[in-house]
């Protein structure tokens, strides 16, 4: 199977404040894996750092056996990543197809005009409020906007950071489904998830962190069955 991204020894933060201690993760080709962990582990802190927004100090982090330990985003976009924040992740002046043009403002127009359809097609709750102003929208329906923008640029690998927070219950279990869906179109998943139980059921594997560590790692089923770590990182209050 491809590695599609290999960590090693990751340590990173922001400025002088170190976050990451030696981090070590990889995620193979087509799979879902899900981070989770308490607040302020170092969840959030880590994909930053692999999209160059957050601070990269030393380790090696590959993305398909290339190395892109502190490339700039728009290189790694340009080599199919995509992230996307839990906020500040839409511009809530513009309408819904407005941010989608956003999205791809590099690309032709007919290429343009085939990768939003697309995206409508995926999230098909945006396509009747197409002209109406992000302002207007929904949590649920922003934090899908938010998802489709990002594959506008076509990746084939989608980084996530709490998608589902301060979402209704219907909405977390709707973006959960439509991001696991996305492995339908060749899309391998990272995500950083407030709601462990949701995410793990959707998961292949899982990776704990605490204190700037991974603590643990395994089979998403096994991590869900594992009392010991339900006591600690999977109770009504886990983030």
């Amino acid at each position: 199977m491809t590695r599609v991204l290999d960590v090693k020894g990751l340590t990173g933060g922001y400025g002088s404040v170190q976050i990451l201690y030696g981090i070590d993760m990889h995620i193979d080709e087509g799979e879902f894996v899900t981070i989770i962990g308490p607040n302020g582990c170092g969840k959030s802190t880590f994909i930053k750092a692999i999209f160059g927004i957050a601070d990269y100090y030393e380790g090696q982090v590959s993305y398909r056996e290339r190395r892109i330990s502190g490339m700039r985003t728009d290189q790694l976009v340009n080599l199919g990543i995509a992230y996307v924040p839990q906020v500040n992740n839409v511009f809530p002046s513009l309408s819904v197809e407005e941010n989608l043009q956003m999205g791809g403002n590099s690309l032709s127009g007919n290429i343009l005009s085939q990768r939003i359809e697309r995206a409508l097609d995926m999230f098909p709750d945006l396509r009747s409020r197409e002209h109406d102003l992000a302002a207007s929208l929904s949590g649920g329906e922003r934090q899908m906007l938010a998802i489709s923008r990002a594959l506008i640029s076509d990746p084939n690998f989608l980084l996530l950071d709490e998608p589902t927070a301060a979402l209704s219950p219907l909405y977390q279990q709707q973006i959960i489904e439509r991001i696991d869906a996305l492995r339908e179109q060749g899309i391998t998943v990272l995500i950083v998830e407030q709601n462990a139980r949701l995410s793990l059921a959707r998961s292949d594997r899982g990776y704990i962190m605490s204190n700037g560590k991974v603590v643990h790692t395994g089979d998403a089923k096994d991590i869900l069955s594992d009392p010991e770590i339900g006591k600690y990182f999977l109770g009504t209050h886990d983030d």
